[in-house]
């Protein structure tokens, strides 16, 4: 276990000074010029103000959702339950985005952001708990309902649209995921709610261990299941509005990153949620430092200039692409 963790945290900081050289405005050699303490004052500005807080930011995200995704599959015993799934993600995009809309939140106030968020976030896990009913246990059925209540809350955040149509550009943000922009207040918000929301998610790897084994095996080690489970989700919600209040919604990492932290660090949940929150990181560095190259390499005829690549739209591809090879490999897997 330990080499692994080492094997993933260098990986980490080889995405990282990718991540570092990979935008557009400084060559790989002016930023190694400004690590070093040389540099103009613009690249300076670049580097620190702009690229180092993005960095952060997405390492931060990756792991809240990440983190989220594997309480939620262990909450619920769901191998398909996740933020983007189980209308954690959407309902929390619809609360950013109507706080904005109505003038309560902003970019310039992203405290009010991760409020609202945490609310819509509540209110859509909420309704799919609602919509499960007795089925809330099949696998297949709360895939159908989350999908139903992912549409509903899509739905609803278009219609913000009809009332406040100068928030597409926040709209479009906030819906495909990206960390263009970041600066460092959003850094400042992010690390220290990941990091609570983190512990307590760590502090409750024992009852979480014991709901993946079942409510009656729970019941029988002496746990109460619904206040442990209601806590559990709690504590992926707030994690989810976190990550979805700095870069919007990053399609399939807090649904896929679980199933890879756990095949790598088993399903000791004391080992594998740290270890799922370094995957998170790594994985959404690397989708970031990728799409930053991708935008640099643009297609023939695209002004290079205007291109940029979010990585939530990166994400989302490659996401959908591994769900369904994990589908068929494992058809009939729970928990």
């Amino acid at each position: 276990m330990t080499r692994r963790f080492v094997a993933l945290a260098v990986l980490a900081v080889v995405c990282a000074g990718v991540e570092l050289v990979a935008g557009r405005g400084m060559s790989p050699g002016v930023v190694w010029d400004v690590v070093n303490g040389g540099g103009d004052a613009t690249e300076r500005h670049i580097f620190f103000q702009l690229r180092l807080p993005r960095l952060l930011v997405s390492l931060g995200a990756g792991a809240c959702l990440a983190v989220a995704g594997l309480v939620l599959q262990s909450a619920l015993r769901n191998p398909l339950a996740g933020p983007e799934v189980t209308g954690v993600t959407p309902g929390a995009v619809l609360g950013a985005v109507t706080a904005t809309a109505l003038g309560l939140a902003g970019w310039d106030s992203p405290l009010a952001v991760v409020l609202a968020a945490c609310t819509g976030g509540c209110a859509g896990a909420a309704l799919l708990w609602l919509l499960a009913g007795r089925g809330r246990g099949d696998p297949a059925q709360t895939a159908v309902h989350g999908v139903l209540v992912s549409a509903v809350l899509g739905g609803l955040t278009a219609m913000v649209l009809l009332v406040e149509p100068g928030e597409l550009g926040s709209v479009v943000q906030w819906l495909v995921g990206t960390t263009e922009g970041r600066v460092w207040q959003h850094w400042h918000l992010l690390w220290p709610w990941a990091l609570l929301w983190g512990a307590a998610a760590w502090l409750l790897a024992g009852p979480l261990t014991l709901l993946r084994c079942g409510d009656d095996i729970a019941l029988t080690a002496g746990l109460s299941v619904r206040p442990a489970r209601t806590l559990a989700v709690l504590c992926a919600v707030a994690l989810t509005a976190g990550a979805v209040a700095a870069v919007g919604a990053l399609g399939f990492v807090g649904l896929l990153v679980p199933h890879l932290a756990v095949a790598v660090f088993g399903a000791d949940l004391r080992v594998s949620l740290p270890g799922a929150a370094l995957v998170g990181a790594v994985v959404v560095c690397g989708a970031d430092a990728a799409a930053q190259l991708s935008s640099r390499l643009p297609a023939p005829g695209l002004d290079s200039g205007r291109f940029t690549l979010p990585v939530g739209a990166l994400t989302a591809c490659l996401g959908a692409a591994l769900l369904l090879v994990v589908v068929r490999r494992t058809p009939s897997r729970t928990f």
